[in-house]
Formats: structure tokens, sequence, C-alpha cells
């Protein structure tokens, strides 16, 4: 099952009164992005992450409070280190428009397509929550398990006032 929310921002920009063909990209997954794709995934112990899984999994969660910080700090990704964006320099800090704000959200939606297939895959298929935002300045993409109790992600995602943020949950 796929459920997909996003906060008011990413719904704006999106404006998807016309359809989820909003969503899509048009150049399919960017060359990087689909490199990690490729990568795969692999579980060690209760962490799901990219391959190969680094050996402090074994001490996970470690610093990061809970399995669910560990696997979102080790999964993360900026998109913008991978999708080609127009990136401005404004007063020192790097500016990012609205236009390829959109396509970061999308590739970020498209990798988690990916990801999303690659879990339900996996010899135990695990269901599991991408979270990718978008702003002015960076675009992320993450991932983790789904687990009861645990999020990464503030649940009222209208409470990122500066980010436009889509959450995608791949349950099996």
């Amino acid at each position: 099952m796929l459920t997909m929310a996003m906060n008011d921002r990413a719904r704006e920009l999106f404006d998807i009164r016309t359809g989820f063909a909003a969503l899509d990209s048009s150049g399919g997954l960017a060359a990087g992005l689909r490199d990690w794709a490729d990568r795969g995934l692999e579980i060690r112990g209760e962490i799901l992450a990219w391959k190969p899984v680094p050996f402090s999994a074994a001490d996970a969660p470690a610093d990061f409070g809970d399995l669910t910080g560990w696997e979102s700090a080790h999964t993360a990704l900026h998109l913008d280190d991978f999708v080609p964006v127009t990136i401005s320099d404004s007063d020192g800090q790097p500016r990012i428009g609205p236009d390829d704000q959109r396509e970061l959200l999308r590739q970020g939606i498209a990798l988690a397509f990916e990801i999303g297939r690659l879990a339900a895959e996996l010899p135990v298929p695990q269901s599991i929550r991408c979270v990718v935002s978008a702003n002015d300045t960076n675009g992320t993409f993450r991932f983790h398990r789904i687990r009861a109790g645990e999020s990464w992600h503030d649940a009222d995602l209208d409470s990122y006032e500066s980010d436009h943020v889509v959450v995608l949950d791949f349950q099996v």
C-alpha cells in the first residue's frame, strides 16, 4: 500500500489540481540518484540502509535516539548534489528557485518509488517511509523502516514553514 502526504507548501508548488502527472520528472531519475538506487538496500540486524550497510549499524541507535533516527541520518542524500538545478548566489547564500525546487521534489519522489520497490523485493519485504523536502537552499531525501512509536519527521507537515515536504509510506 502506498500513502503519500505533503504539506500545503508542496501542494501549492505542484498545483496538483491538474492531476498527479505534475509529480513526474520529465527526464526520468537523475543519473547520480540512479547510481544510489542501483546500489540496492541491505538489512543488518534491525537496520535497513543503502548497500553496504556501515559496520556502525551494530551500535545503532548510538547518538541518534532510536533506530529510525539512525537510518534517517545514514540514508540522507542532498538531492541538489545529484540533480542539475540552478543555484544562484544571493548575498553569499545559495538560492534555488521554485521551478528547481519542484524538480528536486520530483526527483526525490522518483527515487522514493525506486526505494519502495527495492524494499518490497528484499527476502523479507520491508515497510518504509521516504521523506523528501526542498527549500530555497537545498533538497533532501531520506528513508527509514516504519516502526511503531518512532518517526523522523514532525507529524504536522505544515509546521515546516520554509520547506516543501512530501512523505511517502510503502507498506507491505
